[in-house]
């Protein structure tokens, strides 16, 4: 999917929202500094060049002796040979901070986005997120380094060349400005038109892209549907579509070249045409019209481009606040975990006082209503009832991915907020129903609930996790590849790799979405097993849907549109009349 940044009218608040950008400079400054005088000496030798080259056609013109017309040479030389140098050190200078900038910026986002909490998840999607850390950031690259230096360097050629031309002849420099802005406009109109086409034919182009990735990551969707001749069209539709454009784009850009060919060209003539009159009448020598002349397709030139660099800073203003509208986001206060201070240690008694909850969202709509229940350390409570009755919501809360709306969560009598978000999630482990491995080895996905193990500790949360046997057949073991999101891996295996995660996090909490239905028999008997190894000695929250799963549990809590309305043992909640629990387990064991 592509994202553009949109152009943004430049306003003083987009200014200083773009200066502030340049604060990340700050630690390279006299690097830049120097970056800056560089170009301004490169910037001065373009200018001395048409004027020394004056010089050379009057001295020759003259009939002055070779000496003069040497040295005059040599000095053109030594001009070009330190612009070269200047040019050089400028763009390596100008290039150097900017990566080391950018590598700070990309490093900041990506640390701030990280720390945000899950509700500003729910109002953005990955794509943009993405966009936001890739393209905003090129595009700040291309404004850091060529776009202000551009910027500078066609000031300083147009200020110190119409005033160095208006030395020449004033005359002549005022016919020139009279004549230069019209085309200049008509260039401008132009190139608004072409780039207006060109981004055009990229969003074609990413429309078209979409189209592959979609078509390739569904095929199996697409060949079980017999829809390929239906991808097919669909794709040569919008490459036509493509072609058109670049085909009127083409048309444009000839009759572009046409015209500042003419245009420019035309000007020059006319510049010429009038300074041979000036010529003739005795005003003007021959290497000062030859100067005046290169210094017209000098300014001539840079005022074009200054349209292209105002687009650019425009964009650079739209990427900046879409990066600064991140940052504005406050984030969690999350921390790295080497050793919990005693008051911090949990022991696994949770309370919950009164809770409600609504999703930022969906402020209007109560997914918990006033939730009182207590759960004992190292206990196993199940979560039943039916879908959307707010079981999900429940262990999110107790892992504070959102606050509660009003109420109270206590662990060991202590209220939730009090604790540091870092010191409580390291003391949780959850295995989710939708696992998600990342698509490095086996050991790096063991080794993400506690990054600093050793191999030993890794071979014995997955000999626990009842993962060892199929890790072991694998010609590569533990350096096995998983794939995106774990697809070389089936279903069991992919839960015994999460299983061995959070043995080796031994959490004092342990939640558990259970995923067992979707296994044929041997697998769900290897998971189950794994599981009633990983719950003993420590606090299990259950979401139970196979309720045969949870008849050993010491406290089962039925809920039902945000409330639980049933809660005790197995045993107990059969004997409820009519209950919601007794109906559940009725229609599943009779299926």
């Amino acid at each position: 999917m592509n994202y553009e940044v949109p152009k943004k009218k430049i306003t003083m608040p987009g200014l200083r929202k773009l200066f502030r950008l340049y604060s990340y400079i700050k630690p390279y400054k006299y690097e830049y500094g120097l970056g800056l005088l560089f170009l301004l000496g490169s910037s001065s030798a373009s200018l001395a060049f048409p004027k020394l080259l004056g010089e050379l056609v009057d001295l020759g013109n003259q009939g002055k002796l070779a000496q003069e017309i040497n040295r005059i040479a040599l000095i053109l030389i030594a001009v070009l040979v330190g612009q070269s140098v200047f040019s050089y050190f400028r763009v390596y200078l100008f290039v150097s901070v900017a990566e080391k900038t950018l590598a700070d910026l990309r490093q900041s986002t990506f640390n701030h986005l990280i720390r945000l909490p899950m509700k500003f998840f729910q109002f953005r999607r990955v794509g943009e997120l993405n966009s936001r850390i890739s393209s905003d950031i090129t595009l700040l690259q291309d404004a850091l380094t060529s776009t202000l230096a551009e910027f500078l360097r066609q000031l300083i050629i147009i200020i110190g060349g119409v005033s160095l031309m208006m030395v020449t002849s004033l005359k002549l420099t005022l016919f020139m400005l009279l004549i230069l802005p019209v085309i200049m406009i008509l260039v401008v109109f132009f190139g608004r038109y072409i780039r207006k086409l060109s981004k055009e034919a990229q969003k074609q182009v990413a429309d078209s892209n979409t189209i592959v990735e979609e078509t390739l990551q569904g095929i199996q969707s697409v060949k079980a549907f017999t829809n390929e001749y239906f991808e097919m069209l669909r794709y040569k539709g919008k490459t036509i579509e493509i072609a058109e454009t670049g085909i009127k784009n083409g048309k444009l850009r000839g009759a572009f070249s046409s015209f500042t060919i003419l245009g420019l060209f035309g000007a020059m003539v006319a510049v010429i045409w009038k300074g041979s009159q000036l010529l003739a009448a005795g005003e003007l020598a021959t290497g000062e019209l030859f100067s005046f002349v290169i210094y017209s397709m000098f300014i001539g030139g840079t005022i074009g481009g200054m349209a292209d660099v105002f687009a650019r800073v425009q964009k650079f203003i739209g990427a900046t606040e879409d990066l600064l509208e991140i940052f504005n986001e406050p984030v969690e206060e999350v921390e790295e975990i080497e050793s919990l201070p005693a008051e911090q240690i949990l022991h696994g008694s949770i309370r919950f006082n009164n809770l409600s909850f609504s999703y930022p969202t969906r402020t209007e709509t109560e997914v918990l209503h006033k939730i009182s229940v207590a759960i004992k350390p190292d206990t196993l409570v199940a979560l039943v009832g039916p879908s959307g009755a707010g079981k999900s919501t429940f262990v999110s809360l107790l892992l504070r991915l959102y606050n509660p709306t009003s109420g109270q969560i206590l662990f060991d009598e202590k209220e939730s907020l009090s604790i540091p978000i870092s010191a409580l999630r390291s003391q949780m482990a959850i295995v989710p129903q939708d696992i998600f491995l990342f698509g490095g080895t086996v050991r790096e996905n063991i080794a993400y609930g506690k990054t600093g193990a050793s191999d030993e500790m890794i071979v014995e949360a997955a000999r626990k996790a009842n993962a060892w046997e199929f890790i072991s057949q694998f010609p590569e073991g533990f350096e096995t590849l998983v794939g995106e999101r774990g697809t070389q891996l089936s279903g069991g295996q992919r839960q015994r790799i999460a299983i061995a995660r959070a043995v080796l996090k031994d959490p004092k909490i342990l939640i558990l979405d259970e995923a067992t239905s979707s296994l044929d028999s041997e697998s769900e008997r290897l998971v189950q097993d794994a599981l009633e190894k990983l719950m003993k000695g420590r606090t299990s929250i259950v979401i139970a849907h196979r309720l045969s799963t949870i008849r050993q549990a010491d406290n089962i809590l039925v809920m039902d549109s945000g409330r639980i309305i049933e809660q005790g043992t197995h045993e107990e909640l059969l004997l409820v009349d009519n209950g919601l629990y007794r109906n559940l387990s009725e229609l599943q064991f009779a299926g």
